[in-house]
């Protein structure tokens, strides 16, 4: 037996390449409002939070409910990028061509921003990715490369997103004249109790299942071991359901869950 059919799932819901299932928590509810702010605000915004809570997930799914015909999302992540290829993405995902010297693309940048604000009345979004990554020249370079007619108008919407080291790099002097210039500044938290049981029981759901799977001592055991971040409740549930089908158990007990807590090693 597949222990999607054991458990009356159509999919494992735990999974990450499975279908994406959104959780509309608090915290994910907030970050969005948090989000739509900075868009409408325009100017530098930061999201950090801790690996896990759903920082990508939820500035993903944020960029695509964006107006196409309002706004262009521009996405550059700092972990796989040198400061030059940096800029040179900057500038293809803006649809230029770039050029070789950093001044050049920097202009280039101002150009194509300019460009789509003032001529198309869109507002580029360049969300930047892993952030916390970008050492201190780069972040001395964005608060000039942003800068409008004398510093007087913000076109464009740029959030960084990355660990929350990243607020505590900002904190340091000599990226005050930046930090000065962030309209929205939020850390994701991670889940309640409350809102990890209803992660659980709504991911359950979207994947169609109508049945008991966990025990209530279970679920408990398992948001006491993940402490509130949602990838350890995806992998602790996902270990839970192939060790329960390996032993032919129909429902997930607190036994099952301490011998998965144990074998992902928490």
């Amino acid at each position: 037996m597949d222990y999607t059919i054991r458990y009356g799932m159509e999919f494992n819901p735990f999974l990450k390449n499975s279908k994406e299932i959104l959780i509309h928590t608090n915290e994910y509810k907030e970050t969005q409002f948090r989000l739509d702010y900075l868009a409408k605000t325009k100017g530098f915004g930061l999201l950090t939070g801790s690996p896990g809570r759903g920082k990508t997930t939820a500035v993903r799914n944020w960029a695509v409910t964006l107006n196409p015909s309002l706004y262009k999302v521009v996405y550059s992540s700092f972990s796989t990028l040198t400061a030059n290829d940096f800029y040179r993405n900057l500038v293809t995902e803006l649809g230029a061509q770039p050029v070789f010297r950093k001044p050049d693309n920097f202009r280039i940048i101002q150009d194509e921003i300019t460009r789509l604000a003032v001529e198309k009345r869109k507002t580029p979004v360049i969300i930047i990715d892993e952030a916390n990554y970008i050492n201190n020249a780069i972040l001395n370079d964005l608060k000039i490369l942003f800068n409008f007619e004398m510093d007087s108008k913000d076109r464009a919407a740029i959030l960084l997103t990355g660990l929350p080291t990243l607020n505590s790099t900002l904190k340091l002097g000599i990226h005050e004249p930046l930090r000065q210039r962030i309209v929205m500044n939020y850390e994701i938290g991670g889940l309640t109790k409350e809102e990890g049981r209803q992660y659980i029981s709504e991911k359950l759901k979207s994947a169609g299942c109508n049945q008991p799977v966990f025990e209530d001592n279970a679920i408990e055991a398992v948001l006491n071991a993940a402490d509130g971040v949602p990838r350890m409740i995806n992998k602790l549930c996902n270990a839970c359901l192939l060790i329960g089908d390996s032993t032919r158990s129909d429902i997930i007990t607190s036994d099952i869950v301490m011998k998965a807590v144990n074998d992902s090693e928490l």
